[in-house]
């Protein structure tokens, strides 16, 4: 029997770290495409940029985790999701830009490195790099002991794109009488979870294997484990037809932070309650946890997880164009004229909870 290193006995196994890189190497390089000049192991991650595609590229990076979701893939021992919310969170606010997202490393720490666990984190991450059409070059396992709880980890990951200097979408091009497309979510994507777990398991005492039936009978930790949408695809294919002067990935800050991000200063969002379908476990969250409309929406995406900026000439194709997309796209609100001491985003209509 070979001697355990003393590094080994201070808890951390170097041999574990390198199996676990052995044994992801398929699933890593499933995710390459025609850019990656590199094999997984290596100090660095290489990556060529296709000089022929752009006249004038720029390149465009995020970094971002998924907060306290993580902590009900401990809770139902379901790994392979949080990956996919892992890249969503960072393509997505690569894209409001119109840039492409080329590439993604991600960062695991842990205290004790449990190989099955980190493997099916890093197949969703593979997953999530499949949905965006961006490679995953490279990461960092760091095996920490005393630094996390027994069974738990925590994510980071980084991402970098490109996009012509001319084609950058800022904002800066919006104007009064823009109108507002809302891009269907997919749930509570990864904010808010704070609230949702001190909510769900502690004020009412659900466990993840508990059953909702107002949220058509499926188990809290399904519910809750729902990945983020990824909308690389969907923006890239309509920016090759269509004119939008802004984009918005609704995460933490909910509208009412998040919108001011690309509007000029004299222009202001109306958005119309009631525009669009919300989702039930938002209703249920504002019902349960008595939760105030405004708090809400600046919480939650509410059912809106990206926002689209259009001239009302481009209004109603971009709409087909989604529709055709197989995204479910809402007409949620146009921008008006703003003065001085007016907010940037306004609701109109009816109260949605």
């Amino acid at each position: 029997m070979s001697k355990k290193s003393l590094y080994a006995q201070a808890g951390v196994d170097i041999d574990k770290a390198n199996r676990l890189v052995t044994s992801i190497k398929d699933v890593v390089s499933s995710t390459y495409t025609k850019g990656v000049i590199t094999e997984i192991g290596g100090f660095a991650g290489l990556f060529a940029l296709d000089h022929d595609k752009y006249k004038n590229p720029v390149l465009v990076s995020a970094t971002d985790g998924v907060g306290t979701k993580v902590k009900i893939a401990f809770m139902t021992k379901v790994h392979d999701t949080v990956g996919i919310d892992l890249v969503a969170m960072c393509v997505n606010d690569i894209v409001v830009t119109g840039a492409a997202p080329l590439f993604f490393l991600d960062y695991f720490a842990t205290g004790k490195l449990e190989e099955d666990v980190a493997r099916d984190v890093i197949k969703g991450i593979a997953q999530g790099c499949k949905q965006a059409g961006c490679a995953l070059i490279g990461g960092e396992t760091a095996e920490m002991p005393g630094m996390y709880s027994e069974n738990e980890y925590d994510l980071a990951g980084f991402s970098v794109g490109v996009v012509d200097r001319d084609k950058i979408i800022d904002g800066s091009e919006i104007g009064v009488g823009h109108e507002i497309i809302g891009l269907a979510s997919s749930g509570l994507h990864s904010n808010g979870f704070s609230l949702v777990r001190k909510l769900f398991f502690e004020d009412l005492g659900l466990k993840v294997d508990d059953t909702i039936e107002e949220l058509s009978g499926e188990s809290v930790g399904q519910i809750l484990l729902t990945p983020t949408r990824i909308y690389v695809k969907t923006i890239l294919n309509l920016l090759k037809s269509f004119r939008v002067h802004g984009i918005v990935h609704i995460t933490g800050g909910g509208f009412q932070d998040n919108i001011p991000r690309v509007l000029p200063d004299t222009c202001k969002a109306v958005i119309n309650l009631g525009s669009w379908d919300v989702p039930d476990i938002f209703k249920f969250l504002q019902k349960k946890g008595q939760i105030d409309q405004d708090e809400m929406l600046r919480t939650f995406n509410c059912g809106i997880g990206m926002i689209l900026i259009v001239p009302p000439s481009e209004t109603q194709e971009v709409l087909l164009q989604l529709k055709a997309l197989e995204e479910k796209p809402f007409l949620i609100g146009s921008i008006k004229e703003r003065s001085e001491d007016e907010p940037s985003v306004v609701f109109t209509g009816e109260d949605i909870f």
